[in-house]
């Protein structure tokens, strides 16, 4: 457990510090980004806070044995990196500096090793298990 905790700080660490450039690159260079009339500099910014606080709640559920609901949670923010290739279908790839692609796709990695500790924990460890037997 200790291990996997690790494991998932480190993910979560590593994926917040990455978003964070890229939303933060995307805030401030809204109108740079091939986007609609509604994406804000504003709403980027909310929608950063809120996925980061969900990032935060998950670890705090896992490392509290409440694997459901931290599972879930995980998956909400890994849709974070994940949709981040989302930016392509407002303009062509050549719209796009080479650092927007490098955010873009930076992202959406540390967007994959989210789902691959969520994976692991789920299918492989199965540590939701290890609840039930102590409680049983």
């Amino acid at each position: 457990m200790q291990q996997s905790k690790i494991w998932l700080l480190s993910t979560l660490i590593l994926s917040i510090a990455i978003t964070s450039l890229h939303y933060t690159d995307n805030a401030i260079y809204v109108r740079e980004y091939p986007e609609p009339e509604w994406f804000t500099t504003s709403g980027v910014l909310i929608t950063w806070v809120v996925m980061t606080a969900i990032a935060i709640i998950s670890y705090w559920l896992y490392s509290r044995q409440n694997y459901w609901l931290s599972y879930f949670l995980l998956g909400m923010y890994a849709g974070t990196g994940l949709s981040s290739p989302a930016h392509y279908f407002y303009g062509e790839l050549s719209q796009f500096s080479i650092k927007m692609h490098i955010l873009i796709w930076t992202d959406v990695i540390t967007g994959l090793s989210v789902v691959a500790f969520l994976t692991w924990s789920l299918l492989i460890a199965q540590e939701w298990r290890s609840n039930k037997e102590i409680e049983g």
